[in-house]
């Protein structure tokens, strides 16, 4: 695996720790009074993530965990496996249990086959999981479409969902391959997505490159639809294309569901800049750092 190719992995991964400490605070002047300006990790502020410490993943971080060690169990993506190991996983969870992972497992527990169990929630945090198929399928446009689109059915039934995890695969292995960030996006959309339903959540995005980052989140919606947490994404590709860090930290202060749209943003911008685009401290304060880094070595 190159370490570009790391980077997106890890990149998501930091992303949304460091979104767990503000993770749905939807007041930004709370954000402002409780922490100043967030560059490292804190403890949870909000009561949904209680008994997780500073350096943990959201429920959402959690369950990338989980992809990525089924990954690294059957040497690459199944379906039906990670749909067993992330239903395996939620038998004993104490994190929190969204809607999307409650009808799912609803579905699964009535006998739904495993694969066909998905949620109708329109949430991004669907495909914010993807990043650790890009240290499988870095270097396989195909594969990684399908796998991406796959791990995102398990869950999210919507197809802006399921379809917003195939733009990001295209994008991320067009950067892998030479293209920088928002090139990568524009030939993603124009050649694959110019007539679909997430063209127009798309093109927010990309037409808001040159706005503050908080307005803009403000304007789009901090929740976690894909409607407003797509062009949120984007948004923070287009406008901090060349800054991994400030990437980062502009979307933790812009509020709301910020570790779905920082993991998809985080995976693209450290695939483009590489390793050394992410500050040491965050990789280091991951408390499950060293096993995911010994994972990334394997596979």
């Amino acid at each position: 695996m190159t370490t570009k190719r790391q980077a997106a992995v890890l990149g998501a991964f930091v992303a949304d720790a460091l979104s767990l400490g503000v993770h749905w605070v939807y007041n930004t002047g709370v954000i402002d009074k409780k922490f100043g300006r967030v560059e490292r990790y804190y403890d949870p502020l909000t009561s949904f993530h209680k008994g997780k410490k500073a350096g943990d993943f959201t429920h959402y971080g959690d369950q990338m965990v989980v992809l990525l060690e089924t990954l690294d169990k059957e040497k690459g993506f199944d379906a039906t496996r990670f749909a067993q190991s992330w239903r395996d996983f939620f038998s004993d969870y104490t994190g929190y249990f969204d809607k999307a992972t409650k009808a799912t497992l609803e579905n699964m527990d009535n006998g739904r086959d495993l694969t066909q169990s998905a949620s109708a929630s329109d949430d991004l945090a669907g495909a914010s999981r993807m990043a650790p198929l890009v240290g499988v399928y870095g270097d396989n446009l195909n594969q990684l479409v399908r796998a991406a689109r796959s791990q995102t059915a398990i869950t999210h039934g919507d197809e802006r969902v399921i379809a917003s995890a195939d733009f990001f695969a295209r994008t991320i292995f067009a950067i892998l391959n030479g293209k920088e960030p928002v090139p990568a996006m524009e030939a993603a959309l124009n050649e694959q997505f110019a007539e679909s339903e997430i063209a127009p959540l798309v093109r927010m995005g990309l037409q808001s490159k040159d706005r503050d980052t908080r307005e803009t989140i403000a304007e789009f919606g901090q929740m976690c639809s894909v409607e407003v947490g797509l062009p949120g994404a984007v948004h923070l590709v287009a406008r901090h294309s060349g800054d991994f860090k400030t990437a980062m930290v502009e979307n933790v202060m812009a509020g709301g569901d910020s570790s779905a749209r920082g993991m998809l943003a985080g995976m693209v911008l450290a695939a483009a800049h590489g390793m050394d685009a992410i500050p040491d401290e965050w990789i280091s304060g991951l408390n499950a750092g060293e096993r995911i880094r010994t994972i990334l070595e394997q596979l």
